[in-house]
Order: C-alpha cells, then structure tokens, then sequence
C-alpha cells in the first residue's frame, strides 16, 4: 500500500462519528413569565428612586440609587440625628433585594416658623403671692403686668425643634424609606426586562452561529481527509520512508484533536441553562456570569481547534457575542 493511498476508512469511521449533527432546538419567540403575575423574572442592579414631603415644620427629601455589586450594601448620607431611618431601610432592603451597591440621600430642613412662647403659670402665681404679702411704700406703685412678665424665668422663648415633631417627622421617613425600597426594586425590574431581551437575543446569535459551525463544510469528514492527505504529501515529499501505519495513527488522532463537536455541544448546554436561569425567580447573575465565563472557554477552545479559516472568522464572532453577554450579566442582580 502506497504512503500517499493510505486506507482512510478507520479515519473516516471516526471522523463520521464525530461529526454526528447535535439536535438544536430554537426557542420561541414566547417568553415565560412569573406564574400569575405577567412580570420577567430578571432584576437589574441598577435602579433610582425618588420621593418628599413635609411633616409639620419640617421638609425633606430622600433618594436611593443603587449600581452593580458584588453583594448588598448600603451608604448613607443624611444629617445627625437620622441613624434609625437608615437601618430602617437597610432591613428592608435586605429582605427584598439580594446584590447591588446603594446610596441613600436624606436632607431634611425646618422651615422658618414662630418660636414657642410659653409662661410659667406656677412661677407668676408665686410671685404674686409674694409681692401681695410685702407692704409697699406710697411711692412704690403697684406692679403691673408687663413688668411682672419681664421677670426672669416667667416668660419661655423655645426657637429649638420641637421633639414631637421629631418623633412625626422619623415615623414618616421610615414609611417613605420603605415605599422608596420599593419603588427602587421596581425599576430595577423594568430595566432586567430589557436585559433579559438583550439577553435572549444573544443567545439567539450564539445558537445561529453554533448551527453554521456545527454544518461548515470544512467540518466533514471528506474535508478532513482532503486537507490531511495534502499535508501528508506535502511533508513526505515522495519519500516512502515513514511507516504507513505509524502515518495513520497519527493522522486520526490530528483529526480528533481538530474536531470541535464537544465545543459545539458545551455551548448549546449553555445557552439553554442561559435560557433557562432567564425564567427564575430568584437572583440569578452569580449564576449567569459563570455560564458568561464557560462559554468563553468553549469559544476559545472552538478558535484554536478551527481546521479553517471560515471556520476561524465564525469562532471569533462566537467570542464577540460571548463577551457582549458577559458585559450584560455584569448588571443583572
């Protein structure tokens, strides 16, 4: 048997079985959603909230925003005298958020008002007593009311807060906090189901770009052979010196280290545990950052075993679409 007419079927055998075409199944365009409640399962980690109102003599404002995070974590800048407000809002934004970096903003003002005019009934009524005892001279005259209210200690003049308004304006904050966590909660929500579209879309591309990979011509066995048995020819150039069999051998294991179906398979694993985390109702970004990262290897992976060069230029728009991907599981909670 001549080295350039080697026996290929072992190789073809094998590389036909390799190149056993997986079953893609494209998902619909029908997205599912939390059960009874008609809302995307993604949340965002980026949310802004807003609100105010007045309390008596005071008037405040208070804003919470929220970016990426690894976990949960709240900052606040507010006046003295507010800590109670703020880890009223940290409990509950611990029981209804589970990542994401946030800020609190409180200002609170009192607005200018009337000072608090008060007399010590007790005190004038002791002194009076006192002066109805003490026997007067005929020059002295008799006291009078401004005079007796001029006295130190009768007349109080409170320009400080009032603690009961204090007390009016904390009970309020603490409601507002907690519709403002809510409020926070819901925009993040909105803005996961634009994510979650972008997201799906992105899978959509990758499971595209597997199925053109997965029937690329230079993937068949009869390609593979081709190319082997120029490059054979090419390296033995006549010569008649190498084992056959040795030659064979190592031609099949070439051929098997080039074939890219484990790749191909792995992604479409990942793109349907993608599909899959985008139904849950729980948080899901650790999850999916991870699948970001695996499918990266695969894309990697898939490049460097590319036997061609359309081949190669599908792989890199593999490793484009994985990074998109994974720049926007970075934002999801």
């Amino acid at each position: 048997m001549g080295i350039l007419d080697l026996d290929f079927r072992f190789l073809v055998g094998l590389l036909s079985a390799f190149d056993r075409r997986a079953k893609l199944s494209h998902s619909s365009g029908t997205r599912k959603t939390d059960e009874g409640s008609g809302l995307m399962a993604l949340s965002s980690m980026t949310g802004f909230a807003r609100a105010g109102g007045t309390v008596d003599s005071f008037q405040w404002t208070m804003e919470l925003k929220s970016v990426n995070g690894r976990t949960l974590e709240l900052r606040a800048r507010t006046p003295s005298g507010f800590d109670a407000v703020v880890e009223h809002i940290r409990g509950v934004m611990q029981k209804s958020l589970a990542r994401g970096q946030c800020q609190l903003t409180l200002s609170v003002n009192r607005s200018d008002s009337a000072p608090r005019v008060s007399i010590d009934e007790e005190a004038l009524t002791a002194l009076l007593d006192r002066l109805a005892r003490i026997p007067l001279p005929d020059c002295v005259g008799v006291a009078t009311l401004d005079g007796l209210l001029a006295a130190p200690g009768i007349v109080r003049v409170d320009e400080g807060p009032d603690p009961a308004g204090e007390e009016a304006v904390t009970t309020a904050l603490n409601a507002a906090g907690t519709d403002l966590v809510a409020a926070l909660k819901e925009t993040r929500r909105r803005e996961g189901q634009a994510l979650e579209e972008i997201i799906l879309k992105q899978m959509d591309q990758l499971e595209e770009l597997v199925r053109q990979a997965d029937a690329h011509p230079a993937r068949s066995p009869e390609a593979v052979r081709e190319k082997l048995s120029k490059q054979i020819a090419d390296l033995l150039g006549g010569s008649h010196s190498l084992d056959p069999d040795r030659l064979h051998q190592e031609a099949v294991l070439i051929a098997a280290r080039a074939d890219v179906r484990e790749e191909l398979d792995r992604l479409i694993a990942h793109i349907d545990a993608v599909r899959a985390l985008t139904s849950s109702t729980t948080a899901v970004g650790r999850q999916l950052d991870f699948l970001a990262q695996e499918c990266g290897r695969e894309a990697n992976t898939f490049c460097a075993k590319a036997n061609d060069v359309s081949l190669s230029r599908i792989g890199l728009t593999i490793k484009g679409v994985v990074e998109q991907f994974r720049e926007q599981v970075q934002n999801v909670e």
